[in-house]
């Protein structure tokens, strides 16, 4: 089935200003442009925000059906057209999210109805991960940041107040933090180098790994236990496993050669499976984390130039957005665009079947998700 959404006001979080910002409602009984009205977001089921960097938007999506119920314009909101949102974090309850802007040095946060709160600056954001227990979120830098600053932003998420914690690497980008929230890993771009950072005390230890060609890890994954930690690499078309059942210890116990440029991974909520698109493939890689084999490879009609990524927290749905810069996907409907239509595949991560596939505006980078409330 191929779902598809103009973006147009009807659906669209439309704000004079950051103070006067209001949601799509529930109730809005105006028809979308293809005969489907904006629902709102279910109770039941879970929220899924994408960043849509080629548009300056992020769309809301309601996972329990697939269904787009809302659409934030960063030109509504006083951002420019080059905003390029890029990754999104989610608070654990669901009740606020972030959305890092690379072309406006910027992480903002909203409500759960989609009010922009507030917003810092910040150089180059790129990744964005939210401490499970804390206070706390913290930042990355971009692939697009060519030499920032060799620290991570720690935020404090309630008043947000950023502090720059210092990780001794050139471009800092991936980032996760432990299951036991007293942890943040992050890694270079540059340098095969992996960095685990005490929140508490803001020491830095590096785990160099070596080797004449940088991997470029790409993004993180934690295992539901917190003692295994697997990073997309994205030049050496690698998986690779660590152990983190000591930090600071970072051991590398193995590589899994995988399909061309993996990108965003994420566990089954089971800790059996890891998921990830490979952007250079247009493939999706499954992998079983008992044997460390790749256990299938998912292709089909809406994967093209796959990046972010997400599992509901039942398991029974993985959503994967898809830039199509390339075109390679040709879209059943026309946005508005000049560019062409990003995609999410919405995948039963079971059969290996895709579901859906919903069209969005272009370039759908990196996603997040929220839990029911």
């Amino acid at each position: 089935m191929i779902r598809q959404l103009a973006i147009t006001s009807a659906l669209s979080v439309a704000l004079a200003s950051a103070s006067a910002c209001t949601a799509a409602s529930a109730s809005d009984t105006t028809p979308d442009p293809v005969g489907r009205r904006a629902t709102g977001v279910s109770e039941d089921g879970p929220r899924l925000y994408v960043a849509n960097q080629g548009a300056a938007a992020i769309t809301v999506i309601d996972a329990s059906d697939a269904s787009v119920v809302a659409i934030v314009r960063l030109e509504e909101l006083g951002f420019g057209p080059n905003a390029r949102p890029h990754h999104v974090a989610v608070e654990p309850d669901g009740t606020f999210w972030y959305v890092s802007l690379i072309g406006e040095n910027r992480v903002l946060k909203f409500d759960n109805d989609n009010a922009l709160v507030s917003s810092l600056e910040f150089e180059r954001p790129g990744m964005l991960a939210v401490h499970p227990t804390q206070d706390l979120l913290f930042v990355g830098r971009s692939m697009a940041a060519v030499d920032p600053p060799q620290r991570i932003g720690m935020v404090r998420r309630s008043t947000m107040e950023v502090e720059e914690v210092d990780v001794f690497v050139p471009r800092p980008h991936a980032i996760a933090v432990s299951t036991d929230g007293r942890w943040v890993f992050t890694s270079s771009l540059a340098e095969n180098t992996v960095v685990a950072v005490d929140i508490e005390s803001g020491e830095a230890e590096l785990t160099r790994l070596g080797g004449d060609e940088p991997h470029v890890f790409v993004q993180f994954a934690l295992s539901p236990g917190g003692g295994t930690l697997v990073a997309t690499a994205q030049i050496s078309g690698k998986l690779l496993v660590f152990d983190v059942s000591r930090p600071p210890e970072v051991r590398l116990v193995r590589e899994i050669d995988v399909s061309a440029e993996p990108w965003h991974p994420t566990y089954s909520p089971d800790g059996r499976f890891i998921y990830f698109g490979n952007l250079g493939a247009n493939t999706v890689t499954v992998v079983d984390a008992e044997s460390w084999t790749v256990a299938n490879v998912i292709s089909g009609e809406g994967l093209s130039e796959p990046h972010g990524i997400a599992v509901t927290p039942d398991g029974a749905r993985l959503f994967v957005s898809n830039r199509n810069v390339k075109g390679g996907y040709a879209a059943r409907e026309a946005l508005g665009f000049d560019d062409p239509n990003g995609t999410i595949a919405v995948i039963d991560p079971a059969s290996g079947r895709i579901l859906e596939v919903i069209e969005v505006a272009p370039y759908p980078a990196g996603l997040g998700m929220a839990a029911p409330r």
